[in-house]
């Protein structure tokens, strides 16, 4: 299955959850245009084809010791602190990590404030 399969199963199970807040994703192109979002904040997408997440720095950490990826670089040359990118090889499953990434997201301080903008 590919990259973008898995993310358009992905989208479509926590969808079908009627999650509050959960959005899919936007047409368009740039940054988080192939985002999922929680409160218009976005906590997963698909970035040349690997599923990237937004989890609390402590967890990358863990996540990148343990060699289930490496954080994220948005092509700026430093790599962000609260971002994942989740490698080919590591046995985390993209639903349990989604769904981490969204209960961070979503209680994250400024919920709210983001929501309305």
């Amino acid at each position: 299955m590919s990259p973008e399969d898995r993310f358009e199963d992905l989208i479509d199970e926590l969808l079908a959850e009627h999650l509050d807040g959960v959005e899919p994703p936007r047409p368009g192109r740039g940054f988080g245009s192939s985002a999922l979002r929680v409160h218009n904040r976005i906590f997963a997408m698909l970035v040349r084809e690997h599923l990237v997440v937004k989890l609390p720095k402590p967890r990358v950490d863990t996540l990148v010791t343990e060699g289930h990826g490496v954080r994220f670089d948005a092509n700026k040359g430093t790599p962000m602190k609260e971002w994942f990118v989740l490698a080919d090889d590591s046995s985390l499953g993209w639903s349990a990590l989604a769904r981490e990434a969204l209960t961070f997201v979503d209680n994250a301080p400024g919920k709210k404030e983001a929501g309305r903008r």
